[in-house]
């Protein structure tokens, strides 16, 4: 989470803190920190087609919620801030 709001010092403070600890943290690169998972892919191609977060929480069994929190990593990852942009992103 300190790597991706550019606060590398923190992030490197909570590798060495966890790493004593016997904890192994994984190394995140710049492309992974803004690529869209499979999931978060689904859910925003589901949003483009005009479904409603509850339907899409319906239709891949998880709360209208998680399909909120989905969206919200979304919109980050992509630099956009709703819904209406994501005919942007998927324009198939």
């Amino acid at each position: 989470m300190f790597a991706a709001a550019g606060m590398a010092l923190f992030a490197e403070r909570a590798r060495h803190e966890l790493s004593a600890t016997g904890a192994t943290v994984r190394r995140r690169g710049l492309d992974q920190s803004t690529e869209l998972t499979p999931q978060e892919t689904q859910i925003a191609r589901l949003a483009v087609e005009g479904q409603t977060n509850a339907e899409i929480g319906a239709q891949l069994f998880i709360s209208s919620r998680t399909v909120e929190w989905h969206l919200r990593k979304v919109y980050t990852k992509l630099g956009i801030s709703s819904r209406r942009y994501l005919h942007a992103a998927f324009p198939d």
